[in-house]
């Protein structure tokens, strides 16, 4: 069964920059770990708008980091977001358009040498063969290099259980619906296939050793700043609307949530004040021996 929903990357490009300024200083607090004092080549592949790309720059004494996507829009966006935030001559900073792995040899050539450190965040689950993909990403790194994934974790909580409109428990229904919908997704990918074993696993088998994996807790309590509120209305707002036409959820669902997502109605989501982000997020990285 198809998704019926693509993922329109053109359409998300606005979302990356404002995630990539949200997190900011979650990028900031992983690149000081995985940055070392001699590395001189980092990628960020499927870089979105280059918030890690820009991150790993700051922790660099010069040298080059390179930000890779095989989406024309989400480029865009990075080489805006890049030109925006990146003035420093010692690190240059540059857009790359590339797909991994198809266009594996031609990265390899582009890059000129071999990475010091490579960052792929919720990138490779895009691609159908994701072991390939690792393997790939394994290959482009010289010895002693770091092959860092974020993928993974616990989705992000937001929601009281009860909200006093519908059926109690309606976002672990939204997850759940998400978790079918990506289900969907990576059938429909070209190549696409199963990986029954988890992402340090997948590095093991690329042949890098050791492979550890660091899980940081994201929790903004309740009240939210303005900010804050708003990224989160966003958010669900999106995720509602790409599974509306999938099935997936249930019209009860759909028309609890459209009262909670819209500002003229009095159970909007926005008035509350119990509003909240709980997060993990996991990144594993495997070293070249």
């Amino acid at each position: 069964m198809s998704t019926g929903v693509p993922v329109d990357w053109a359409e998300l490009s606005p979302q990356l920059v404002d995630a990539a300024r949200r997190d900011r200083a979650w990028y900031l607090t992983i690149a000081r770990e995985l940055v070392g004092p001699t590395d001189r080549l980092a990628v960020d592949v499927g870089c979105g708008a280059a918030g890690m790309a820009l991150a790993m720059a700051r922790m660099m004494a010069c040298g080059r980091v390179v930000a890779v996507d095989a989406h024309p829009a989400v480029l865009d966006a990075a080489r805006q977001h890049i030109h925006a935030q990146w003035s420093d001559p010692r690190v240059r900073v540059e857009p790359l358009r590339a797909d991994i792995p198809a266009d594996t040899a031609a990265l390899r050539e582009m890059l000129g040498a071999p990475a010091d450190l490579i960052w792929a965040s919720a990138s490779v689950h895009h691609v159908g063969d994701q072991q390939a993909a690792v393997t790939a990403l394994a290959g482009l790194l010289t010895p002693g290099g770091r092959l860092a994934l974020a993928e993974g974790g616990l989705p992000e909580r937001n929601l009281p259980w009860d909200l006093g409109l519908g059926e109690p428990g309606l976002e672990g229904r939204l997850h759940a619906a998400q978790d079918q919908w990506f289900a969907r997704m990576r059938a429909d990918l070209p190549g696409s296939r199963r990986m029954p074993y988890g992402w340090t696993e997948a590095l093991r088998r690329a042949g890098l050793s050791p492979v550890t994996t660091r899980t940081t807790l994201d929790e903004q309590p309740p009240p939210l700043p303005d900010s804050a509120r708003r990224a989160v209305l966003a958010d669900l707002h999106g995720r509602v609307d790409r599974l509306r036409p999938t099935g997936l959820i249930s019209a009860a669902d759909l028309d609890a949530w459209d009262r909670l997502l819209d500002p003229g109605d009095g159970q909007w989501l926005g008035h509350r004040a119990d509003l909240f982000r709980l997060g993990a997020r996991s990144v594993h990285v495997g070293v070249r021996p």
